[in-house]
């Protein structure tokens, strides 16, 4: 198959990429692979909204300038941030001509919210699934528009490169993707190619992403040897439901502590205060580890998130879903403390880009949560994704348009990308193993790179990735590919670098905390 330009992945990053593009030349072939359906990803899971400012009387893009790059822990891009921030009002206006509704008051002006580490009220959202709205308003707009295809239920093997071709041109020719349904590898050649395909929450037990974030465009990324950044500074989100629902971890948003929730520990005891000035507002990375120092040091499972002095209305207008969640497990959110537990939430590093999107190798893009922009620095502010992505991906669709009139390769050369080489049929045996060794990675990630770190633990999983690389790659070897052994392959490229570059960071910063390098005491449980 070929075409113009290749987005691998449909969140709110490859959508509003594709739409860009095609608005700014609707004569270019765009093709977009979709892991399961449309609707299935990291974007539809977002509940706080988006951050943009809107209240200039009140607010400003200083204000929000500034949040960022403090909570990044000062670690961040200054003229990426300036940009980004300053872009993304109009971008997020654009967002609503394309048919996203956010809330608004009785007197039709946007409801914007306030969550940690915001100095003031910038989220719109919609209600506490702004990210199913946003993934819908953009899927409208994508089946009507004539020169996009999309291919849902298909998983990025590899992206082809000089080394597929014999060729020395140093760029990206597209990519081979594996039918989840007939397992029947396909070869697609594109003069660029996107990768949007999310962030890598699947290494660890507990995540709020969903099972498709298995960082794919990562571990492509890793093995044609692109530049990726900053992979170690994972941030956990402080709230994740407690237990999980249906084998899933259900998220609670942000936005329910910045409208009065309060954090307690199973005494009923408020303990944030011990912590930061801030209390539950304070950035995600220093609330997920006073809550772990708290389960830690007391030997509990989880703490409470008391919402119960919220209005009942206010409660039931704005969180349904976390309402009707809760209660489907027995829990009355109105009544009682909510059970929470930190979980892996957002990858701040990844595929390094340029602030046109991007990456090292030429012809290849990165946009979202894969990428490292220098946005988030050492910790990303709350709601500042979903805007990343929209400025990313109306950049990157501008470049496109220079980047493919300048290319000299002619319509015969990837006419002749070669095809991939298939292998010998998987029996379930094989397939069986394949779980099993993706459920002993992430209880190995989860032990030893989760919010405490410590070098004798990520020397130790360093080993043990050695020896689970070996027996993925047999599988690899020796058995026709699978969409669950490609996950497996890309998992534990990308813990294997993951580990490394946190064994290379000698500091704590952000997200990134290594018990080594504590400047406070922290208890006994945690050092351990």
């Amino acid at each position: 198959m070929n075409t113009d330009v290749l987005v691998i992945g449909t969140g709110i990053s490859g959508l509003s990429y594709a739409i860009k593009l095609s608005m700014l030349s609707p004569k270019i072939k765009i093709t977009l692979i979709c892991k399961e359906d449309l609707m299935e990803g990291n974007t539809r899971y977002a509940q706080g909204g988006i951050a943009a400012v809107y209240n200039f009387e009140k607010d400003s893009f200083e204000k929000h300038i500034e949040d960022t790059y403090i909570a990044g822990d000062r670690q961040g891009d200054l003229n990426v941030i300036d940009f980004v921030v300053k872009e993304g009002t109009e971008r997020v206006n654009e967002l609503m001509e394309w048919g996203a509704a956010f809330d608004t008051k009785e007197t039709k002006e946007i409801d914007l919210a306030k969550e940690g580490g915001h100095s003031e009220k910038r989220i719109l959202h919609h209600k506490d699934h702004s990210g199913s709205e946003i993934q819908r308003a953009l899927i409208d707009k994508i089946k009507a528009i004539d020169n996009i295809r999309y291919l849902e239920n298909h998983i990025l093997v590899d992206l082809i490169t000089d080394h597929h071709t014999k060729t020395t041109h140093k760029r990206c020719y597209g990519a081979y993707i594996i039918s989840t349904i007939d397992r029947q590898v396909i070869t697609i050649a594109s003069k660029l190619t996107v990768l949007t395909t999310g962030g890598v929450g699947q290494l660890y037990e507990f995540t709020t992403n969903p099972r498709v974030a298995t960082g794919d465009g990562l571990g492509a990324a890793y093995r044609a040897k692109v530049k990726i950044k900053n992979l170690p500074y994972i941030q956990f989100h402080p709230t994740a439901l407690h237990p999980k629902v249906n084998g899933e971890t259900f998220l609670i948003t942000e936005a329910l502590r910045g409208s009065g929730g309060i954090l307690k520990n199973q005494s009923g005891e408020r303990f944030m205060h011990q912590y930061d000035k801030r209390e539950e507002l304070a950035p995600r990375d220093i609330v997920s580890r006073a809550i772990s120092e708290e389960l830690l040091s007391r030997k509990e499972s989880h703490v409470l998130l008391d919402a119960t002095q919220i209005d009942e209305e206010v409660f039931s207008s704005h969180f349904p879903m976390i309402k009707k969640t809760c209660r489907s497990i027995g829990i009355d959110p109105l009544n009682e403390g909510i059970p929470v537990i930190p979980a892996a939430h957002y990858s701040c590093g990844g595929i390094e880009v340029d602030p046109n999107g991007e990456s090292s190798l030429q012809g290849l893009f990165a946009v979202g949560e894969c990428s490292h922009t220098g946005l988030h620095g050492a910790n990303r502010l709350a709601s500042n994704s979903l805007l990343e992505a929209i400025v990313y991906a109306h950049r990157a669709a501008l470049y496109s348009i220079e980047c493919i009139q300048s290319i000299k390769l002619s319509d015969t050369f990837y006419s002749n990308i070669p095809n991939w080489d298939g292998q010998e049929y998987s029996s379930n045996l094989k397939v069986n193993k394949t779980q099993k060794l993706f459920t002993k990675l992430q209880q190995l990630m989860s032990s030893n790179a989760g919010i405490f770190k410590t070098n004798k633990g990520l020397k130790e999983a360093s080993k043990e990735l050695n020896s689970l690389y070996t027996e993925t790659l047999d599988l690899y070897q020796k058995n026709k590919l699978t969409p669950q052994l490609c996950e497996l392959r890309n998992m534990v490229s990308v813990a294997y670098l993951l580990i490394n570059q946190a064994l290379q960071i000698k500091e704590n910063k952000g997200v990134f905390y290594n018990n080594d390098y504590a400047k406070k005491s922290i208890p006994k449980a945690v050092q351990s």
